[in-house]
């Protein structure tokens, strides 16, 4: 079948690609921590027990800020247990994962990992089984310098500089009934405008998420917002919200995920200004797509309910395909087509458990399908983002094209995905009004195969290749075969 041709405008500014949109996750579920980001004895450990070869990739991928300890984990957590020497913390039942936690990791290893790593931490605290009073004593550990009962155990621990932790979560999922301490939204409300008012009698800087929906499906969508941000807008800083997306077989359907996605966001984004209204609040509540991935559910058998408590067993480690990083591809360009009400995001997970990272146990670390549209879009980090409206030709043209600008003018940064499958297109963008000067770097994402895979006997089957463009009279010309994913760097004069 012939190409079919779409022709791209770029138009006024959405907003600025804040660099926390380019966060991740890492909970204690399965490897994610152990035998991923923590492995002592590992031939590349750090002497904190870190693995070095997985730090190399998170600083390649551009992640900013990491979110921790949970997810699911964080309501059945006691803090303290993770704290002190690592011989003298106990053994305890993970109920969310079935698992057993060994808690030889905890709040000061994260906290001196995110240093290693170069990242943000974002401490979610305990609103399921905890209260206001463990959050608080845990802000008090992490944040206050010295002369306190809770600041002087962390400096014996070893700690002797706070934390410094500006980013809190008050809870995780509690509109679930499969979370630890499940309430209403109601309940919910008065516990995390309690937890905020009681926090920000410490330190009246800290920025709070508050807890949104699980899931786009979820019966109390939107009535859950609505009730949480009426008790908690003068309170907070933001409202997180989750969604994951499956290929269940339809793959034209699971490739219009990033429709979805809009639509979501755009949603929650409603659910804000009307609350706004209703309030007479000026508050700016941005959102925080605190987990967002492709989770295929492949590896999900191993939560069935017969299985026994093990210790950092093997959990939700998808096999990412290019099929998948072409849908992650066109997430990241939704999320960035909404920096105007999204101010955080994490890919839901970092290494192991739905990660971008696999890692094998005194072996090698390396990079899934999905690494490599993270990596290319983070590089727009701290840009502006432009509207783009896309002319298609016949046949219709299924690219989705992505524009963000340098803040010095001197780079444009374009995101094409191309989602047809049975045909090429060509793409002409008019980027006249930045004076391009040439094409600096350009990367195709694309296999003949939808659901190729890296593995660790083959780890670059998936991997990006140079693409070939054209730059005339501002027009940056270039054509992608069936489902794919590109990213172009373009060189730019600060001025005509």
């Amino acid at each position: 079948m012939g190409a079919s041709r779409a022709v791209v405008s770029v138009g006024e500014p959405i907003g600025v690609a804040d660099p926390r949109l380019f966060g991740s996750f890492v909970e204690h579920l399965g490897r994610g921590v152990y035998g991923g980001i923590f492995e002592p004895g590992h031939p590349r450990a750090t002497v904190e027990g870190f693995r070095g070869d997985v730090l190399e990739l998170v600083r390649e991928l551009g992640v900013s800020v990491v979110r921790y300890p949970g997810g699911n984990f964080v309501s059945g957590y006691n803090w303290r247990d993770g704290i002190g020497p690592s011989t003298d913390r106990p053994r305890r039942l993970d109920l969310a994962w079935k698992s057993i936690e060994t808690n030889e990791f905890g709040t000061d290893e994260f906290a001196a990992w995110c240093r290693a790593a170069e990242v943000e931490p974002m401490l979610a605290v305990n609103l399921g089984l905890g209260d206001v009073r463990s959050a608080l004593e845990l802000l008090e550990y992490t944040n206050y310098s010295s002369g306190t009962a809770l600041s002087d155990e962390r400096r014996s621990n070893g700690a002797a500089d706070p934390h410094d932790v500006r980013l809190w979560c008050l809870g995780n999922e509690l509109d679930g009934p499969w979370q630890l301490g499940h309430r209403s939204a109601e309940e919910y409300a008065e516990l995390a405008a309690a937890s905020a008012s009681a926090m920000r009698m410490f330190d009246q800087d800290l920025e709070l998420v508050v807890v949104g929906s699980s899931n786009a499906d979820m019966e109390t969508f939107g009535s859950w917002e609505a009730t949480v941000l009426s008790r908690t807008i003068d309170l907070v800083d933001f409202i997180s919200c989750h969604i994951y997306f499956y290929n269940d077989g339809d793959l034209p359907a699971f490739l219009g995920s990033a429709a979805a996605l809009d639509r979501f966001l755009e949603g929650v984004a409603s659910t804000i200004r009307h609350v706004q209204t209703v309030t007479r609040s000026s508050r700016d509540i941005r959102i925080s797509l605190d987990e967002w991935n492709v989770w295929n559910y492949r590896a999900y058998d191993a939560l069935k309910p017969g299985r026994s408590f093990e210790q950092a067993p093997r959990l939700l480690e998808e096999e990412y395909t290019l099929a998948d990083a072409v849908v992650v591809g066109t997430l990241l360009q939704s999320i960035i087509s909404h920096a105007d009400v999204v101010a955080i995001a994490a890919l839901a997970q970092l290494v192991n458990v739905i990660g971008a990272i696999r890692a094998e146990p005194n072996g090698e670390a390396w990079r899934q399908s999905i690494f490599y549209p993270f990596a290319a879009v983070a590089r727009s980090a701290g840009h502006t983002v432009h509207q783009t409206a896309v002319r298609s030709g016949s046949p219709e043209s299924d690219a989705r094209v992505t524009v963000t600008r340098s803040a010095d003018g001197e780079s444009v940064h374009v995101h094409v995905a191309h989602l047809a499958l049975d045909r090429p297109v060509d793409v002409e963008i008019d980027l006249a009004e930045f004076w391009p000067e040439r094409v600096a770097h350009a990367e195709l994402l694309w296999h003949p195969d939808p659901y190729a895979s890296n593995t660790q006997e083959d780890p670059v089957t998936v991997a990006p290749s140079t693409l070939e463009t054209s730059l005339r009279g501002g027009r940056l010309s270039v054509t992608l075969p069936p489902l794919s994913w590109a990213s172009m760097r373009v060189a730019c004069r600060v001025s005509g």
